[in-house]
Formats: C-alpha cells, sequence, structure tokens
C-alpha cells in the first residue's frame, strides 16, 4: 500500500514537472501553461482543464465578475472625475484625452472579454483539438516563441509598476488599477498572438506533409509489379490527401472562429496602441521642442518613461502582426503547394481530390483580421506613414 501511494505521488510530481518545464512543451496544455497561469492570477481564465476537455470553473468565474464590477465602478469614477467633477487634472488637454483614451478601450476590452467566456473556452478546445497533431519539435519550437515572450512582457510590466510607484505621485485608485489594465490588456493581446502562432504551425504541418508526398512522387522509382504497386500508392496518397483535406477544413473553420471572437478586443487593441503611441510622440516632441511635462517628475525620467512606453507599444504591434502575417502567408502556401502536386500527378482520382483540396483553399481565406480589417504589414506600413507625416 505504501509503495502504491509512492508511486502515485511520484507520478503526479512528474505530471506537475511536465506541465510546469519551460521552453520545453510537449502538448497544447505545457505550451499555453504560463499564459493561462498569468490570466488565471487577473480572473480573465474561468476555466478548468480536465484531461483534454476546457470547463467552466464556478469559482473562478464569480472570481471574475467580482473584477470586472470593481473595475467598472472605477472606471466610472475616474471618468467622472475626470471629465465632469474635474478633480482629476492633467497638464494640458491632450493628457486628459489620452487618458480617457485608455480608460475607455481598456475598460472596453475588459467587458468583451467578458462576455466572450464562453465563446474563448470552445475556441480554446477547438485549438487544443486541431494542435494535437504536431510533433514534439513544433511544440518544442513554438514553446521557446511563447514562453519567453510572455515571461519577458509580463516581467517587465511588473517593473514597470515597481517603478511608477516608486517615481510617480499616484493616487491610490490608480496604484491599484492602472496597472491592472496594462496586465490585462497586454494578457488578452499575448492570448490571441498565442492562439494565432499555434494555428501557423498546424498550417505548416499541413504542408510539410504535402511536400513528403510530393517528394515521394517525384523520387518513385520503378518497381517490378508496377500496376499493383501503383494501386497501392495511389490509394495511400488518396487516403492521406483526404485527411489533409479534412484537417485543413478543421483549421480553416478554427480561424473563422478566432477572428470573430478576438475582432473587437484586437480591434480596442490596435486603437489603442497607436493613439497611445501618437500621444506619447506628441508629448515627447512638445518636450524637446518647449521642455513641456505631463508629469510631475525630472526631465531625465520623463524622456525615459516615454521612451520606455513607446518601445513597448511598439514591440507588441509588431509582434502580433508578424504572427497574423507570417500565419496567413503559411496558410497562403498550401495552395501553391497543392499545385505543384497536382503538376506531378498522373492518376485521375487523386487529381480530382486535389481539384477539391484546391477549390477548398481558394474558398476560406485563412487571413487573420479584426471586423474586416486585415492584420498584415501593410497595416504597419499604413500607420507608420501617418505617423511619421502627423
Amino acid at each position: 500500500m505504501l509503495s502504491l501511494l509512492t508511486t502515485f505521488q511520484g507520478s503526479v510530481k512528474c505530471k506537475v514537472w511536465k506541465k510546469l518545464r519551460l521552453f520545453h512543451a510537449t502538448d497544447f496544455q505545457s505550451l499555453m501553461y504560463p499564459c493561462f497561469t498569468f490570466c488565471s492570477v487577473l480572473g480573465i481564465f474561468p476555466y478548468k482543464i480536465n484531461g483534454s476537455t476546457f470547463e467552466t470553473s464556478k469559482q473562478r468565474y464569480i472570481l471574475s465578475t467580482v473584477v470586472l464590477c470593481v473595475l467598472c465602478i472605477y472606471e466610472l469614477i475616474v471618468l467622472y472625475e475626470i471629465d465632469i467633477t474635474q478633480t482629476i487634472k492633467f497638464k494640458g488637454v491632450p493628457k486628459t484625452l489620452e487618458r480617457n483614451c485608455f480608460y475607455i478601450l481598456g475598460n472596453f476590452i475588459a467587458i468583451v472579454t467578458y462576455i466572450l467566456n464562453g465563446s474563448r473556452m470552445h475556441l480554446l478546445q477547438n485549438i487544443m483539438n486541431v494542435s494535437s497533431n504536431l510533433p514534439l519539435d513544433s511544440y518544442q519550437k513554438l514553446s521557446k516563441l511563447i514562453h519567453i515572450k510572455d515571461i519577458i512582457g509580463f516581467s517587465y510590466l511588473i517593473w514597470e509598476m515597481v517603478f511608477y510607484y516608486s517615481t510617480l505621485d499616484f493616487d491610490t485608485w490608480h496604484k491599484a488599477f492602472v496597472p491592472y489594465l496594462n496586465f490585462l490588456i497586454f494578457q488578452t493581446d499575448m492570448l490571441y498572438m498565442n492562439c494565432v502562432c499555434i494555428l501557423k504551425a498546424c498550417f505548416k504541418r499541413i504542408d510539410d506533409n504535402l511536400m513528403n508526398l510530393r517528394e515521394h512522387v517525384v523520387n518513385d522509382q520503378p518497381h517490378l509489379l508496377r500496376r499493383v504497386y501503383h494501386e497501392q500508392r495511389n490509394s495511400l496518397l488518396l487516403k492521406e490527401l483526404k485527411a489533409l483535406k479534412k484537417q485543413h477544413l478543421a483549421i480553416s473553420d478554427t480561424v473563422h472562429k478566432l477572428n470573430m471572437i478576438f475582432s473587437l478586443q484586437l480591434l480596442a487593441t490596435i486603437v489603442l496602441t497607436f493613439a497611445e503611441l501618437t500621444f506619447e510622440l506628441y508629448f515627447y516632441i512638445m518636450h524637446w521642442k518647449i521642455g513641456m511635462l505631463m508629469n510631475n517628475v525630472s526631465h531625465p525620467i520623463y524622456d525615459f518613461l516615454l521612451a520606455v512606453s513607446m518601445t513597448y507599444y511598439t514591440i507588441k504591434i509588431v509582434l502580433i502582426v508578424w504572427a497574423c502575417d507570417t500565419g496567413k502567408d503559411q496558410a497562403t502556401k498550401i495552395g501553391i503547394t497543392v499545385h505543384e502536386l497536382l503538376n506531378d500527378i498522373t492518376d485521375e482520382q487523386i487529381q480530382d481530390e486535389l481539384q477539391l483540396f484546391s477549390l477548398q483553399i481558394l474558398h476560406r481565406e485563412n487571413a487573420f483580421s479584426a471586423k474586416g480589417l486585415i492584420v498584415d504589414a501593410t497595416l504597419l506600413t499604413a500607420v507608420s506613414g501617418r505617423l511619421f507625416i502627423s
């Protein structure tokens, strides 16, 4: 009995250690573990994972509801004090507009995140299912990006919070809720980016399998029993193509759900990011030209804060756009590979299956978007040009 208990405890510790190992993910749960942990701490992850199934946690859902209610009350009080009673005053109208933009969009993201909790749980379940076919080395590569990004970003926000507390003269309310809003916006953005990266890896897996099929067809050697051999080979190729087409359809449906669920949050993030960059660039120019300060800090610290904040927003939006743009390119590459394979195949059944696969790809535009706004490199080009002109 004692030996069985010891074995059970050892297996539990082994599973926990496996789940906690950073940069060495072996499945979807271990890959997303840091992100899910940070979201749970913030009260925006009202789920629990039972084996390979997401379930709603009653305790976490209550916590999420309480956190949102307190946050909404705080936001209403702050906006009332800024815009109505003007008990909270900033140096200049631009700073007042910047704070209004931050509070309104930040609270909007929090509300949308809460409302879509159920839909997001089903989305995460779908991503877990479609990513179950990924090989171990794909999880290893993804974990290096996702874990480093999540940990460094969260650590930076903690450092920023401590630095602001020790440097700036904030009211108690602001000391509690402004950092929380920053954490919440960051984690929802990283959750979206992580989902995009996983779906991109799924598209790459399909393309790699198609390339392997093409190499098998091109490098095929003559066989003594040529007719029987080719019939068996073509039958296997046909089954493999049907399986890949089914996987592609499932991944494409997941991309569509991702766009629907994260559209409002992503659009608010884009607007907030470029609004903050515009305002902070304006503050920096005004300080450089006429020495105007928007906060009660010394000149070197003020320049440092603006530079760090602009760097943070720039890096975050660049990473999101990079993930979406490369994900769309990876999905498009599958269509090219299908046409290359179609040119190398002579069997009519396989050609028909490839034609159907090609039509499926054409009808499923796997672009990551937010309410019709395609998130790719052209977005950064357009906005950076607008910032430069302004």
